[in-house]
């Protein structure tokens, strides 16, 4: 059995190849149970928690085990995660892969999908509400699937130097990606109104975005709550919206952007139109005109684990 570390995912994982292994992944035959999340503490202010994500498919098996401890403070990181793997035919364990790196390439995967499928084709500039280790994921995902001349990104104020941190994402990216105009913006109001897609990967217990400052044709794609009781949006963003989910399941559980206006009367669960697998089967109705503003909200999915381990996998032989 192999051990793969992080910087062999890195070196084996790109995109928009992900995003296509992704849309792929779920036009097919799959089977993944919910996802269990344990809390480690009835402490209502302690979020530290223990998780599984199993999937599988006619090729592959995987699980991924991981921790979230968000008061960790350096040299320990917020999360560790490891993926096992096994060979689907005979059972037969195959390696065990870094979890936070595959995370990373498969969050920044699914949030490039979701814009491949819902925003406008000629999308050409995104707003980034985060500047952490996300951040850069979900840059490179969405350039890759849309022709994006400008990207702003907004940080957190959050007791954290903000500015200082989204400028530091803007200098890195911008070397990456030259062809690309990086700026950093304070005013998410105005920033939210002038932009054709917004990624929000934060880990705020705020609503920072509200459905009276977005445009027409807008593609939203929020990522960094999971909680029933939080949201990064309000209630008017979600019934402005087509909204889609990348799963029933675990939106219906932990996605308090959709559960607090379920709660609040002001929408159903009919109300969401798809879940990813229904998307990428050509089952869904997606983005039908340019002015329509589509709102996409991830939990996070076993298969898309189960995706990029498989490739660093495959990398690796």
């Amino acid at each position: 059995m192999k051990i793969i570390d992080t910087d062999q995912v890195h070196a084996a994982l790109s995109y928009p190849d992900m995003v296509d292994g992704l849309q792929e992944a779920f036009a097919g035959t799959f089977t993944q149970p919910p996802r269990q999340v344990f809390l480690l503490d009835d402490d209502p202010k302690n979020f530290d928690a223990f998780a599984l994500l199993p999937a599988w498919n006619d090729k592959m098996i995987a699980v991924k085990a991981f921790t979230y401890y968000p008061s960790n403070k350096p040299p320990y990181p917020l999360l560790y995660s490891k993926i096992m793997i096994f060979d689907g035919e005979h059972g037969e364990p195959l390696a065990l892969v870094d979890g936070a790196s595959c995370t990373f390439w498969r969050t920044g995967g699914t949030s490039g999908l979701a814009t491949r499928l819902l925003s406008r084709g000629d999308s050409s500039t995104m707003l980034l509400l985060g500047t952490g280790n996300l951040s850069t994921y979900m840059i490179r995902a969405n350039a890759s699937v849309r022709p994006l001349k400008k990207i702003m990104i907004w940080g957190v104020p959050d007791g954290m130097p903000p500015i200082a941190d989204a400028e530091a994402v803007a200098a890195k990216m911008s070397k990456e990606l030259p062809n690309i105009e990086f700026s950093v913006v304070s005013d998410l109001e105005r920033a939210c109104g002038d932009t054709d897609i917004i990624i929000c990967a934060t880990s705020s217990q705020k609503i920072l975005v509200k459905g009276a400052w977005i445009k027409e044709g807008t593609h939203l794609d929020f990522i960094g709550n999971h909680h029933a009781d939080k949201r990064e949006c309000d209630t008017e963003v979600i019934t402005k919206g087509k909204v889609y989910v990348d799963s029933y399941v675990n939106a219906f559980k932990e996605a308090g952007e959709i559960l607090v206006p379920i709660k609040e009367g002001a929408f159903r669960k009919e109300d969401v139109v798809a879940e990813m697998t229904e998307m990428c089967q050509g089952k869904a109705e997606l983005r039908t005109n340019d002015k329509e503003i589509t709102v996409f909200k991830a939990i996070g999915q076993a298969l898309a684990d189960l995706v990029a381990a498989s490739k660093a996998y495959s990398a690796s032989k």
